[in-house]
């Protein structure tokens, strides 16, 4: 089994319809695009069945914590915010980056839908994974060669 971008956005935005208070309009194509990219690990364009398994419990585990954090119940984790989000997701960014994320993923004033919400935290993991990957000896420090920095940058 194999999940293209298209049948990715397909399901996530049937499985949106049910649960109204999330308030978002679905997710586009785009974002699922970006989603397969940096989650294909065999650059096939489309998830395996393992990819997606993967993505699906993220996405669950994120929604909780999404809507633990929208505490005014519009649809918005607002910039004040993140930082208590981000602290919930496990290997979460240091706190420089939290209002970078807001203003990259957000909208003009670092607030995040659960659209982007998602597309941050997945992004965000999968950063988190190479880098783990990479850092063999555990010292928190990696080197790469513009080969491997172009695979893992360009991709995702």
């Amino acid at each position: 089994m194999e999940v293209s971008p298209t049948e990715l956005m397909n399901i996530l935005n049937k499985v949106i319809t049910c649960h109204p208070d999330l308030k978002m309009d679905g997710f586009g194509l785009d974002n699922c695009c970006s989603m397969v990219a940096v989650m294909d690990s065999d650059t096939t364009g489309k998830f395996s069945f393992e990819e997606f398994k993967y993505l699906w419990n993220n996405i669950k585990k994120w929604q909780c914590i999404y809507k633990q954090f929208d505490t005014d119940c519009l649809g918005t984790i607002w910039v004040q915010e993140l930082p208590g989000a981000f602290e919930a997701v496990s290997g979460c960014p240091p706190p420089p980056l939290w209002g970078v994320l807001g203003h990259c993923y957000g909208d003009e004033g670092g607030n995040l839908d659960f659209n982007n919400f998602i597309s941050c935290l997945v992004h965000l993991d999968t950063m988190f994974r190479a880098f783990k990957s990479l850092d063999r000896d555990g010292s928190g420090q990696i080197h790469v060669s513009l080969q491997e920095w172009l695979q893992l940058t360009m991709y995702s």
